[in-house]
């Protein structure tokens, strides 16, 4: 397995995964997606984080790097979108694209990374504290647009 930041060429295969985190969403336009990704994989403030077995993307998740005002000014880091193929589960994928995601915000100076979930996946939870988040020192909010 290799482990890596995502490249232009990556799209169509997140794409399929992303159909198994939210499967009721309404696919996204073929030129928005290729346009969004270009923006995402140009810039250093998002990085796509992928696990490859192969030639095939077995899993991938995101973190978004945002500047602060606060905490001497060091940053804070979001992972979202955190999947794995449903094969490759229980084998320590999501655990490495995380740790990745983590190793790139300690590399931009952040002082905290947060990790947002459903509130539904209960297994998801108990994966994300045995590796070190916590869901008491915060709590969060989020409204629907």
């Amino acid at each position: 397995m290799e482990l890596r930041y995502a490249e232009l060429d990556d799209l169509s295969q997140i794409l399929e995964l992303y159909k198994n985190l939210n499967p009721d969403d309404i696919p996204i336009d073929s030129s928005q997606a290729q346009q969004i990704w270009k923006d995402s994989v140009n810039r250093n403030i998002i990085k796509y984080i992928v696990a490859v077995d192969s030639t095939k993307i077995i899993a991938t998740c995101n973190i978004a790097i945002i500047l602060n005002l606060t905490r001497s000014g060091r940053p804070y880091g979001i992972i979202e979108n955190v999947i794995t193929d449903n094969s490759y589960r229980r084998q320590g994928i999501g655990k490495s694209i995380i740790g990745k995601a983590i190793e790139y915000a300690k590399e931009n100076n952040c002082y905290k990374v947060v990790l947002l979930s459903s509130s539904k996946r209960k297994e998801a939870h108990q994966f994300y504290e045995s590796i070190g988040f916590n869901s008491i020192s915060k709590k969060g909010f989020e409204i629907r647009l």
